[in-house]
């Protein structure tokens, strides 16, 4: 597929030919050297400060470090505008694109090389000039359920207070728990967690890949299955995102590429993007595969959870974007349009309130 696709073709949702064409080149074993003389001497990979996106960094430097041992690789640690903005939800001040403009300025300024985002903080749509290079093997796609006092989400008592700014978990907590009180909680992960400490909250939900990847585990008093709260698209993947014109250095991350995770994210994030991908809708979506077939769930509702869209469909692995459109089309089929619309009018409401 050509690197200037039209919008809306797979490489508008993840750059890597090579999955579809040599799927074994994607699986090369991370500690084997390729010794090439032709790749670049140094390489500069964009990334946020936080300890997470540091820890992801330096986790794709030392599996580059450990194909290409005669390179170079160096990180560009920077604050984004998302890291910044504390005080209010992202739906509120610019969505997911807050975690990666900066990132995008530097690889267009020549300072950086790569940049390596967590996905789910990926915009659905990459600016014109950026593509998806590599989607990693993906850590555990489930949220977490994290307090000092309780078991899990059953076990609080009414009133208690729990903290996300995930409208999708957000829409499933007050389904599930109507007598719960749900509270914004923004910031990095040691952030949220010294917001807990400080008993601001009775729990906290956070994404399990973080916690298991700043190797805190042990915070996590129980995982939430995804039958109870499907994962968000791209939830636990690591991309590394380039400008379009560095073909060469996508030829070289393709090592990096695993088909299967790259194979589910982009059937979750088709989904997404068929609604507009934004941060005021409450969606979820998460693939699994078994041998060629894929499983697709997905999930659209109304912040308060009472009205929900969900649609589970099963198709090839090999054709993620018509699956993820075909279970588009089926959460269509169940009104998911107007539930959308519900969303997005009261998050109008809200901003003309705030403003």
């Amino acid at each position: 597929m050509p690197v200037n696709a039209a919008p809306g073709e797979l490489s508008r949702l993840y750059f890597c030919p090579d999955f579809y064409t040599a799927p074994t080149a994607c699986l090369r074993h991370p500690d084997e050297p390729v010794l090439n003389p032709t790749f670049p001497h140094r390489l500069v990979i964009a990334s946020r400060e936080s300890r997470l996106a540091m820890w992801q960094a330096q986790h794709v430097r030392d599996r580059l470090l450990a194909l290409y041992p005669q390179c170079d690789v160096q990180i560009l640690g920077m604050t984004t505008r998302g890291d910044q903005i504390l005080d209010r939800t992202l739906s509120k001040v610019g969505g997911k694109g807050l975690f990666v403009k900066e990132l995008e300025v530097s690889m267009e300024q020549g300072r950086a090389d790569l940049a390596v985002h967590s996905l789910k903080d990926v915009p659905m749509e990459l600016p014109p000039g950026f593509a998806l290079a590599a989607v990693l093997e993906r850590e555990d796609p489930r949220d977490a359920f994290v307090s000092n006092d309780y078991d899990s989400l059953a076990s609080l008592p009414d009133g208690s207070v729990v903290g996300t700014s995930s409208l999708r978990r957000q829409a499933l907590i007050a389904a599930r728990f109507p007598a719960l009180v749900i509270k914004p909680l923004r910031g990095n992960l040691d952030t949220r967690l010294g917001k807990l400490d400080r008993g601001e909250y009775a729990a906290i939900i956070l994404a399990a890949a973080g916690l298991k990847r700043l190797g805190v585990p042990q915070r996590i008093r129980d995982f939430i299955a995804p039958e109870l709260s499907l994962p968000a698209p791209g939830q636990g993947a690591m991309a590394i995102e380039i400008h379009s014109a560095r073909a060469d250095l996508q030829q070289w991350l393709v090592p990096l590429n695993h088909l299967a995770s790259a194979q589910a994210v982009i059937a979750e994030r088709t989904v997404s993007k068929v609604f507009g991908g934004s941060c005021q809708i409450p969606l979820a979506a998460f693939a699994t595969i078994a041998g060629d077939a894929m499983r697709l769930r997905a999930m659209v509702a109304t912040p308060d959870g009472r009205r929900v869209a969900t649609a589970d469909v099963i198709g090839s692995a090999a054709e993620p974007e018509a699956l993820g459109a075909l279970v588009a089309l089926r959460l269509n089929e169940q009104d998911a349009e107007s539930i959308l619309a519900v969303c997005k009018a009261e998050a109008a409401a809200l901003d003309d309130r705030v403003e």
